[in-house]
């Protein structure tokens, strides 16, 4: 498999987690970790569930090769994300070691793969992490479009039904 379909493959992995985070009620991002073409970690978003804003599928992930791989250093690993990092995220790919993010969507709000700051793909003192972006990024974009469409939706109705109760 050349680097783009296995982009490709293990994208359409981390966007299966980001649907099964969806059916959830959690922000659908997902994350698959890859070392040395082996799925190591795969999760979805579990900040609700966990009530936890560090839960990012990110940082799932990065906890779970830690311990898999018995190293907090994952120089030959690669993180695939259906959202592009927010800053807490990206740091802990720095300092994590990690070898290449490939991220699909664009985030305007949080990302840090240059959308709203640039942290990835910079130069580090420390580390610097390989970036690829739009990988599949429509499809990764229409997830979250949906849920906050049907969240916008549900506050709409719900507020409706509170104001014809009194």
């Amino acid at each position: 498999m050349g680097v783009k379909e296995s982009d490709e493959a293990y994208m359409r992995l981390a966007i299966q987690e980001a649907k099964n985070g969806f059916d959830r009620g959690e922000v659908p991002v997902g994350a698959v970790l890859v070392f040395q073409n082996q799925v190591v970690a795969a999760f979805s978003n579990q900040v609700e569930s966990l009530m936890d804003a560090t839960a990012h599928a990110e940082m799932l992930c990065l906890k779970k090769g830690f311990s898999v791989l018995k190293n907090w250093r994952l120089m030959d690993c690669v993180l695939y994300t259906t959202l592009e990092p927010c800053p807490m995220c990206a740091g802990a790919l720095i300092s994590s070691r990690i070898k290449r993010v490939v991220w699909g969507a664009p985030d305007l709000r949080q990302g840090a793969g240059g959308s709203l700051i640039s942290l990835l793909g910079q130069k580090h003192p420390i580390h610097t992490v390989e970036v690829s972006s739009n990988v599949l990024g429509e499809e990764s974009s229409h997830l979250m479009k949906l849920f906050f469409q049907r969240r916008r939706a549900w506050k709409k109705s719900l507020k409706i039904s509170l104001n014809s109760n009194t």
